[in-house]
């Protein structure tokens, strides 16, 4: 199974969205975004889908925008990234023993996706989830991304309900662990504190040290 496909036309709405983005913005990636970080990593970190003026247009996810910023801070506090900052694809940032990704590829209308897009674009999820070593840990960051997760491992959304810091065992190798979403409007609404977020990574790492 494919883990990607840079050139993905699964979903109508959201190829013909950036062929018009690509011809606004002729400088921006606006095509679907690869995932991004350790190939071998045991923490997957789940977004939603790449933002319009972020990932849309560097090509790398959380980079370029507000949202990156407490993401990559908080992973190189954590040791799982070389620098604090992610501006673009050459900027030298790497990731050690975590790799990034989206539950949508491609951006979507408003950051809407649809829930048919999340669907189609599960396939390429469910292979990023069966490429993990044991014992590996999935943060999935929002609602969206929590379901995408569970449907990529077929388990049914009522048998694990999203909770922010809350694990979920899904199998014996591996555990989801919720997050919201690190976004400009929550953290300034300071329903994502800094505090918070970090207690999510330092309870992954945890399972991670635990388990080798």
């Amino acid at each position: 199974m494919t883990v990607f496909d840079s050139d993905c036309r699964r979903c109508p709405r959201l190829a013909t969205f950036l062929d018009r983005i690509g011809s606004d913005y002729p400088a921006y990636h606006a095509r679907p975004v690869a995932p991004f970080g350790d190939p071998s990593a045991r923490l997957l970190i789940v977004g939603l889908a790449p933002g319009m003026h972020g990932a849309n247009a560097t090509g790398r996810p959380f980079t370029g925008d507000y949202a990156g910023i407490l993401l990559y801070r908080t992973l190189h506090e954590f040791g799982f990234a070389n620098r604090a900052e992610s501006s673009s694809v050459d900027d030298g940032l790497e990731l050690k023993g975590c790799r990034i990704t989206n539950a949508v590829k491609c951006l979507p209308p408003q950051n809407k996706p649809l829930g048919s897009e999340v669907n189609s674009c599960n396939i390429y999820l469910q292979a990023e989830l069966n490429s993990l070593p044991p014992h590996s840990v999935v943060i999935a960051l929002g609602t969206i991304a929590h379901n995408a997760v569970l449907k990529a491992v077929k388990v049914k959304r009522s048998a694990f309900a999203f909770g922010h810091n809350v694990a979920h065992r899904l199998s014996d190798s591996l555990t989801l662990i919720d997050s919201y979403h690190c976004s400009r409007y929550n953290t300034q609404t300071r329903r994502l504190t800094t505090e918070m977020f970090r207690a999510v990574f330092s309870r992954a790492k945890e399972l991670l040290d635990s388990d080798r």
